[in-house]
């Protein structure tokens, strides 16, 4: 079990953000733990050849065989959406001489040694730093920021807006049980029920602050290494299937076509989950504009709502909108 000791300002104080340099490490477990993450292969696959093209040795050796990557690799967000260069100038401003103490952490439970590549640069630990640093760099500019990022992160900013419309409607025992089965809140206390290894750790939030961060890539909550690192826990992003390709929009009921109009209907239908303009406008197949003025009448009336997220508005279903819907 980890258990996270929340006092009430530490509960009132707990927040959300959306982190593109952690999705980028943790996405490295798709080049070494292929089949796990399936919502994302195809977008992989596709990605191949300019993986190839950057430093995989040295990527991949950022993974361990339990799916571990070190806690260094992932800081906690100081922003809701930070920007990956701010994340990547806090990872190489790592002191050097805690480089090894870090891949120990991460490796030697359970790999029983720190892979090849890593052990070979702590040689010099400042420049296998600068490396690891620039080689994280290049794969999100070569691979993942052209095309996956902008679907991705919509996917877990529309997370975002569900979990703060279940925290404003059910309070806050139902929001982390509805982030991930492995978690539940009793008596100021969240557990992680792991079924990683390592026995039970007690951590006192004590206004440190605790963070959510959704992810494309985990089979449920985690949390980091490192007992000292800043309280966060990353679960899970709702939505994920309709990162896999072509998405079929769930059918809209005959009824609610005739009263609405099948635009309208098919709108509503698709938004039972937070989205975007655009991506409702892919899964559609129309133009963002035609989107757009549909999605104004339905706010007028009510039935979706709109919330700001940076520079990106996501619409959902009412709670008039899905009474409309059922």
């Amino acid at each position: 079990m980890h258990r996270f000791r929340l006092g009430l300002a530490d509960l009132a104080a707990a927040s959300f953000a959306c982190s593109p340099l952690q999705e980028t490490v943790l996405s490295l477990r798709m080049w070494t733990h292929p089949g796990v993450y399936v919502h994302q292969t195809p977008w992989f696959e596709r990605m191949r050849p300019a993986f190839e093209q950057v430093d995989g040795v040295l990527l991949r050796s950022l993974v361990a065989t339990n799916r571990y990557v070190p806690d260094f690799l992932t800081p906690r967000p100081a922003v809701p959406f930070p920007d990956i260069r701010a994340e990547l100038a806090e990872v190489r401003a790592l002191p050097p001489q805690e480089l090894r103490g870090q891949l120990v952490r991460t490796f030697l439970p359970h790999d029983r040694r720190i892979p090849q590549p890593l052990a070979d640069g702590l040689a010099d630990p400042a420049r296998l730093l600068a490396r690891i640093a620039d080689a994280l760099e290049e794969y999100w500019e070569q691979c993942l920021s052209p095309q996956w990022w902008p679907r991705a992160r919509s996917v877990l900013r529309a997370d975002i807006v569900h979990r703060s419309r279940v925290l404003a409607e059910r309070g806050a025992a139902a929001l982390f049980g509805d982030l991930d089965g492995r978690l539940l809140w009793e008596d100021g206390v969240l557990t992680i029920r792991r079924d990683w290894g390592g026995g039970d750790v007690d951590v006192v939030v004590g206004r440190r602050g605790l963070v959510f961060l959704p992810t494309c890539f985990a089979r449920g909550a985690i949390t980091s290494i490192g007992e000292d690192h800043p309280p966060t826990i990353t679960y899970p992003a709702r939505g994920q299937g309709t990162l896999g390709g072509s998405v079929q929009p769930p059918p809209a009921a005959r009824a609610l076509e005739q009263l609405v109009g099948p635009p309208k209907a098919r709108l509503l239908a698709l938004l039972s989950e937070p989205s975007s303009t655009t991506e409702l406008a892919r899964r559609l197949g129309v133009t963002p504009g035609a989107v757009s003025q549909h999605l104004a009448v339905l706010a007028a009336t009510r039935l979706v709502t709109r919330a700001r997220h940076g520079r990106m508005v996501l619409y959902a279903r009412s709670p008039l909108g899905d009474r409309l819907c059922d």
